[in-house]
């Protein structure tokens, strides 16, 4: 059995998911102002402790959805209109984050990425050197897809995919993904009630793979439990463990990473032969990637 207490001591640099929904009042729409301190918090806290720290988040559409007054769940939106609503979101969201952190004396930055950040050499190396001089300075880097020019990420891509991508472009030694679900199930727990819960994965098979469903419970994310699972390929693969959990109580950040028994667990098993640029360029050209 996997001590979880001894696995999470020693963390260095950890790299947090949180999805569009958890941000969110589900009743309006708006942003949850209460949840975005506590993130906040329990991010500065990690910082406190010595540990470099980068979170991944969602909700730029969103956010400049309500912003100009558009219907929140329209999914027919044509990209030129998410990609506008992007534009004004991002500024939005990002304005609010610099708000709250500089309450805990905490600079953060802004990095926001596309397919040709990782598929690039040059791109790479150029991001893998922002964030380590970011790391050096004591910042926290907040990471989201370049939605207002990037038509294949808004259409495919998810931020589940996105942070498994920085955790290992970082080089980061733990990956938390937060959304509206508790962990990995055999089966769909909403719409199956014999279903088991699975709280570490040792080994991602083909099986388990297949597993995913492209189904959420909510209309504002994009990523479904098939995401996730890509996010736990790629981090396993370059080394980097991984929890999923639920966002209802952001405060589960702290209690996974004192080794608390939490969420699914994806133990990272480093594959040599795993090229992530190549994995991505293959993502996107729609091959199967597992």
């Amino acid at each position: 059995m996997t001590d979880r207490k001894a696995l999470m001591a020693d963390k260095k640099r950890i790299v947090v998911k949180i999805g569009s929904s958890s941000l969110q009042h589900k009743e309006t729409g708006d942003l949850d102002y209460t949840k975005l301190d506590v993130l906040v918090r329990e991010l500065c806290n990690l910082r406190n402790m010595g540990k470099d720290v980068v979170l991944v988040t969602s909700g730029a559409i969103a956010v400049g959805k309500k912003a100009i007054l558009m219907k929140e769940h329209d999914d027919d939106d044509p990209i030129a209109v998410k990609q506008a609503c992007a534009a004004v979101g991002q500024a939005r969201l990002m304005m609010i984050y610099q708000k709250i952190f500089a309450e805990y004396n905490q600079v953060a930055a802004q990095i926001l990425m596309t397919k040709n950040t990782i598929v690039d050499n040059l791109n790479r190396y150029n991001a893998q050197n922002t964030f380590s001089e970011l790391f050096k300075l004591g910042v926290i880097p907040i990471v989201n897809e370049n939605d207002t020019v990037a038509t294949y990420e808004i259409e495919i891509g998810d931020n589940d995919t996105l942070s498994a991508i920085v955790a290992s472009l970082v080089e980061a030694d733990a990956l938390l993904l937060l959304s509206d679900i508790d962990g990995l199930y055999t089966d769909d727990p909403r719409t199956n009630p014999d279903v088991k819960y699975i709280e570490v994965v040792e080994e991602l098979t083909e099986e388990l793979m297949n597993m995913g469903k492209a189904s959420t419970g909510s209309s504002v994310g994009t990523g479904g439990m098939t995401t996730k699972l890509q996010a736990a390929k790629i981090a396993s693969s370059t080394g980097v463990d991984m929890v999923i959990a639920n966002s209802s109580d952001i405060k589960v950040i702290h209690r996974i990473l004192s080794g608390q028994n939490i969420g699914t667990l994806f133990l990272a098993h480093k594959d040599e032969r795993f090229d992530l640029p190549l994995y991505v360029q293959r993502m996107h050209l729609g091959e199967k990637s597992f």
